[in-house]
């Protein structure tokens, strides 16, 4: 017999763990702050990987995509990740430059949600950005070649082992193409979920002057 999914999705349980409490009325000013708070407590409460998102952007039709990328940064200027040019991404981006993060911490049931214009930092950032990252990750970039279709895994074993050489060889080598995208967010929703299902949601919306908070029903 095989997996009954529906069987198993419903004997699945979500938050069997004491979860923090969340008072939206001690919450700061701007949802930077928030996050930057919220983040270290993923981290403290031994969050796996707490700064991998969800990465949503759309092609020129329209059409949705979503990935799961790394969080590179997030300052005053925004939300920062990064990719190829050249990727399905960087294409999207391209004639869409408009995106969505989505961040999950299952250990504390939270979510913040993301979105807004996204614009491409100077070069120069990005090549240092890709510069500060582990041999593996500028290996990873001179691989290059993402989203392309791949003929074999031996093509990608051989281009790999040859980007890793010359990652270990060259380390300040650049990669033309490595891009470095910056989300400067109209709209920040903070999630707490709750046992009861009395989830506290607050959302932040930028203003001429600044931010409005907004509760919404959960």
């Amino acid at each position: 017999m095989g997996t009954d999914l529906h069987e198993l999705l419903r004997s699945l349980r979500v938050w069997d763990v004491e979860l923090p409490s969340f008072d939206p009325a001690t919450a700061p000013a701007d949802p930077l702050t928030l996050f930057t708070e919220w983040f270290a407590e993923a981290v403290a409460a031994g969050q796996t990987e707490p700064h991998t998102m969800s990465l949503a952007t759309a092609d020129a039709d329209g059409t949705p995509d979503v990935r799961t990328v790394m969080l590179h940064g997030a300052d005053a200027q925004g939300w920062a990740f990064a990719t190829h040019a050249g990727s399905r991404k960087g294409r999207q981006l391209a004639v869409r430059p408009y995106a969505a993060l989505g961040f999950y911490w299952p250990v504390q049931g939270r979510q913040v949600r993301v979105r807004g214009p996204v614009t491409a930092a100077p070069s120069e950032e990005g090549q240092a950005d890709l510069h500060a990252r582990s041999t593996g990750a500028l290996a990873a970039a001179l691989t290059g070649r993402q989203s392309e279709l791949l003929g074999s895994p031996e093509e990608l074993a051989r281009a790999s082992e040859e980007a890793w050489e010359r990652a270990q060889r060259e380390p300040d080598t650049p990669v033309p193409s490595w891009t470095l995208f910056r989300l400067r967010p109209d709209e920040v929703e903070f999630f707490q979920g709750d046992a009861g299902r009395r989830h506290v949601r607050l959302v932040y919306r930028r203003e001429r002057e600044g931010w409005a908070r907004q509760l919404l029903w959960p």
